[in-house]
């Protein structure tokens, strides 16, 4: 009777650890994905920066060049 009780308690434990290893690997598969969503925003994310940058320093061109059109016209009349 003993013998059956501890077999019981033990398979109850490896239930439980079972269990719990799926846990784990579900937790660990949620986090891949999410840690691949969140690289792929990432890299948009710079990607997106860059070309604002570029923009910016096209625009920051243009407005120099016509300030200095401004001064020469200013300086000439």
């Amino acid at each position: 009777m003993e013998e059956k009780t501890e077999t019981t308690g033990l398979g109850e434990e490896v239930d439980r650890l079972e269990a719990q290893v799926g846990q784990l690997l579900d937790t660990v598969d949620r986090l891949l994905r999410e840690n691949r969503s969140l690289r792929a925003q990432q890299e948009s994310l710079t990607t997106e920066r860059a070309n604002l940058l570029e923009k910016h320093d096209m625009v920051r061109t243009r407005v120099e060049g016509i300030i200095t059109r401004l001064k020469s016209m200013e300086n000439g009349a």
